[in-house]
């Protein structure tokens, strides 16, 4: 049995991330202050192939994890024998990758003798917010987006959370990603697209906004998706000029407006006092300052990430296993990666 500290005493967490593209390790005291977040990007080796190659990225994580960890230990200024947890990200996410994280991570608590936690990388992304924003107070609406997931969130109090929808397909930032590899202006789309939306008219087409009037909370892009490719195949064959940042700018504004009609669904159906965006698209400034200026009506603040934050780091892994480590919640070393983990 370990001797678990209490809250009243200093807690070091080791976390790692490494469910995409990644490699990331840092180290958390006590939740919200992160000593050091070292990550590794791997957006130049994927590029050329506009996207994410799981094989590469595998070897690629191999590569890095270890230097990655020390770095991380190093500017933290603490060895392992500080330490008393070590977290990794079990899911969603890649395999190959996963499995290079949870290895590194069951191997040094095994050895080191301390609690390994598991950690929801979707519940990561949701931390983010709570490390770069300690003012937040409950009740929360959050909106979690990202390449892999759109989820809204309802927090009666910050640690306990219900689900109030979620994608019934592709997620935001998938269709990020596929449209601007359609349109053929780089990737990660996210970033891509809301580049070029600055010089393009936002109402130039009149694209699909699906579900964005269902008395629900869920979402759906594939349709939106598909309409941009078919108005995109039309053109072509008529021999059409396309105007590339009126599309990106389109479909941008169909995303933004579909995100932000379920999150005020969402404040006007629930007692709330903060709203956040959390994962990658969460950094669209678009869709930020859109929503703010939605929430002023409402007389609520918006939340987001620092931008670092934004993307798959090791930080809110640390932080999520902070709190799991408070109530005793410690993860066998036979846990297993699990690809397609939902949140609960």
């Amino acid at each position: 049995m370990y001797r678990k500290k209490s809250s009243e005493e200093d807690i070091l967490i080791l976390a790692v991330e490494t469910s995409c593209d990644e490699t990331s390790a840092s180290v958390v005291k006590n939740g919200l202050e992160v000593l050091s977040n070292v990550v590794a990007s791997q957006v130049e080796l994927h590029r050329k192939y506009g996207g994410v190659v799981p094989e590469i990225a595998s070897r690629k994580h191999l590569e890095l994890i270890n230097p990655v960890i020390e770095e991380a230990l190093l500017e933290a200024g603490i060895g392992f024998a500080d330490l008393d947890a070590v977290a990794a990200t079990y899911g969603p996410g890649l395999v190959g990758g996963l499995l290079v994280g949870l290895s590194a991570a069951k191997a040094l608590a095994y050895v080191l003798d301390i609690p390994f936690i598991g950690v929801n990388h979707i519940t990561g992304h949701i931390y983010s917010n709570f490390i770069s924003n300690k003012e937040i107070k409950a009740p929360v609406v959050c909106l979690t987006i990202s390449g892999g997931h759109t989820v809204l969130l309802y927090f009666e109090k910050l640690g306990d959370y219900r689900i109030l929808g979620g994608t019934k397909d592709d997620a935001a930032g998938e269709a990020f990603d596929k449209i601007a590899r359609v349109l053929g202006i780089g990737y990660p789309g996210g970033p891509a697209i809301e580049k070029i939306s600055k010089s393009g008219n936002p109402a130039a087409v009149d694209f699909p906004r699906p579900l964005i009037n269902e008395e629900n909370y869920d979402f759906s892009f594939s349709g939106l998706k598909t309409a941009v490719i078919n108005y995109l195949h039309n053109r072509q064959q008529r021999g059409e000029e396309v105007n590339i940042a009126d599309v990106a700018a389109s479909f941008q504004q169909a995303v933004i407006d579909i995100l932000i009609a379920k999150i005020i669904r969402a404040v006007e159906n629930n007692p709330v006092n903060s709203v956040i965006l959390s994962g990658g698209v969460s950094a669209n400034s678009a869709l930020k300052s859109q929503l703010a200026e939605k929430l002023k009506g409402y007389n609520l603040p918006l939340y987001t990430p620092e931008l670092s934050l934004c993307t798959d780091n090791a930080a809110m892994i640390g932080s999520v296993a902070y709190f799991k480590y408070l109530k005793g919640e410690f993860s066998p070393l036979s846990l297993s990666a699990r690809a397609n983990l939902k949140l609960y």
